[in-house]
């Protein structure tokens, strides 16, 4: 009787351990959130828990701003990643070399007819890191003392976005010069974000190379170096400038004043020489009539 019971139990507890199994598919991943590096391959995990179907239909769709596309689909591997990955069992996917395109959602889909519950789905997320691109620098090539400039750093393709670092002489610069003792009496403000580093007021010290380096998770890249030269006030070069300016302003008074002058002159000299012009005689026309009259008295007077 009490091994009836106890076969009872096993028997029981087997059907229980294998609930899981005739209840339906389950799946899981080991990783939500992926990233890799472009060029390198990476491994999208959907792993089936459970299931009691022998061949499940499996699919990869891969959603790109919100549209979907398949990427393994009838036991093949399909659209964007045709002949650059593979299936892995279970209903793993592997990708050679990833891409920056590849950034998406990847959902894994498995149907099992044969199960009480035939479909589940994950929702995988793949993020690929962009190595950055040698950045354009700006740096001027000659600031006078006193006075402030700003040195520029640039890259746009890097992902994620870049980080800026700034280096004098192949030392880097402090993001705070106030933290480092050598660059203590240093007067200049980098944004690591935009890559600007700003000098409030150009010393002589803060002459030579500079160059720039921008960094992400997936590597770095960096300009070549440029050397910047911090030249003394040039006095002489300021007062000759300004005896220039006031030398022109001179010219231009003197011009005026002539050309016043003459227009003075040819004004007096018209307004001597102008005479009123002499009346004609006044012409008194006769009648046509009367003129013939006085022909004809003419003619017999000489006549007779």
């Amino acid at each position: 009787m009490a091994m009836a019971r106890l076969l009872a139990c096993f028997v029981l507890c087997s059907s229980l351990v294998h609930i899981p199994s005739s209840f339906g598919v389950i799946l899981r991943t080991t990783d939500k959130i992926v990233w890799a590096n472009e060029f390198e391959p990476i491994e999208l995990t959907c792993l089936i828990e459970s299931i009691s179907t022998n061949n499940p239909r499996i699919e990869w769709k891969k959603i790109k701003n919100g549209v979907p596309s398949y990427v393994y689909f009838q036991n093949k591997i399909s659209g964007d990643l045709e002949n650059r990955a593979q299936l892995r069992e279970p209903a793993n996917i592997l990708i050679f070399n990833t891409s920056r395109a590849d950034t998406a959602e990847y959902r894994c889909e498995v149907a099992a007819i044969e199960d009480q519950r035939d479909f589940d789905e994950i929702l995988i997320s793949l993020a690929v890191r962009v190595k950055p691109v040698v950045p354009r620098c700006s740096v001027p090539e000659s600031v006078t003392v006193g006075t402030s400039t700003e040195l520029r750093c640039l890259e746009n393709e890097g992902f994620p976005a870049s980080q800026y670092r700034w280096f004098h002489n192949n030392e880097e610069l402090p993001q705070d010069p106030k933290t480092s003792q050598r660059f203590l009496n240093f007067s200049y403000i980098i944004n690591p974000d935009t890559g600007s580093l700003k000098f409030r007021r150009v010393r002589k010290e803060d002459a030579g190379e500079y160059y720039c380096q921008a960094k992400n998770d997936a590597g770095y890249a960096q300009c070549p170096p440029k050397t910047m030269e911090v030249c003394d006030i040039d006095v002489l070069g300021i007062f000759l400038q300004s005896c220039g300016g006031l030398m022109a302003v001179v010219t231009l008074i003197f011009v005026i004043y002539v050309m016043k002058r003459l227009c003075c002159y040819k004004s007096v000299y018209n307004g001597n020489n102008y005479n009123t012009p002499a009346q004609a005689p006044a012409v008194d026309y006769a009648d046509a009539d009367e003129v013939d009259e006085i022909q004809k008295l003419q003619t017999a007077y000489y006549y007779n």
